[in-house]
């Protein structure tokens, strides 16, 4: 069976103790909690482009310090609070992918844990399962 082990990376602030893990890797299968562009107390990025390539920065930080890189990541899941702007989370998803890129899905909700919170992601990957 294997190991269920927590992943942490000194770029992502973890959370405090008892409510969540950023990251769990089981296996070669790592699983990234849902990221917001949260730096410190506040949320940066102006935009959903902006936010996302926040979000997707800290999923490459943690996917790495899993032992991976960007393209074995197989799933995400994106929520945003206005698909409008979808083609905005699309161009920083283009700064970290390349080839295959993961399977999708995008979900409009009505807000997330702040009214400056535009986007939230979640990944998973698998390690070793990338071609590049």
């Amino acid at each position: 069976m294997a190991k269920r082990t927590r992943v942490i990376s000194p770029n992502v602030a973890e959370p405090p103790p008892e409510r969540w893990s950023n990251c769990i890797r089981v296996g070669d299968m790592v699983f990234v909690s849902g990221m917001v562009a949260r730096v410190g107390d506040k949320i940066e990025g102006a935009d959903e482009y902006e936010q996302s390539r926040i979000i997707f920065g800290k999923i490459k930080d943690l996917v790495e310090a899993a032992g991976g890189q960007m393209n074995d990541v197989v799933k995400v899941t994106i929520f945003v609070v206005n698909i409008r702007n979808n083609t905005k989370v699309w161009q920083a998803r283009r700064e970290f992918f390349t080839g295959d890129f993961p399977a999708s899905t995008l979900v409009e909700i009505r807000a997330l844990a702040t009214p400056d919170t535009l986007v939230e992601i979640e990944a998973v990957a698998m390690i070793g399962s990338s071609s590049a």
